[in-house]
């Protein structure tokens, strides 16, 4: 007898947290009628000046998404300049790569391997 009671009590706790809990989205028609009877947040209108200021038709980007740039044709001798800068990139993270293993091999030459 008291388990029923138990069970009837949580069957019908249940349903009602969901509904209440459903006040936290904005879609949620329990919000709606609360807010429409009088209770709940007002909804306040955006003053003057910050209407003024946005846009009608601005189109939002979504958030995580970066923003696209424009892409700039580069004449002949910003290409060449280009290269230049890249090849110049190159040689000097070669030369630094085989400094590396330099190092690296004369600090293992003390060292044996493991067995």
């Amino acid at each position: 007898m008291l388990v029923s009671r138990i069970l009837r009590a949580i069957a019908l706790a249940v349903p009602v947290l969901a509904l209440v809990a459903g006040c936290s989205g904005d879609v949620s028609p329990l919000k709606t009628a609360f807010t429409g009877a009088g209770y709940g947040p007002k909804e306040i209108e955006a003053p003057d000046f910050v209407a003024a200021s946005r846009k009608a038709d601005t189109g939002y980007m979504p958030v995580g998404e970066s923003a696209p740039r424009p892409a700039r044709a580069r004449n002949a001798e910003g290409q060449k300049a280009l290269q230049s800068e890249l090849e110049g990139a190159r040689t000097r993270n070669e030369a630094r790569g085989r400094a590396a293993e330099g190092a690296a091999k004369a600090t293992a030459q003390g060292l044996a391997p493991p067995q």
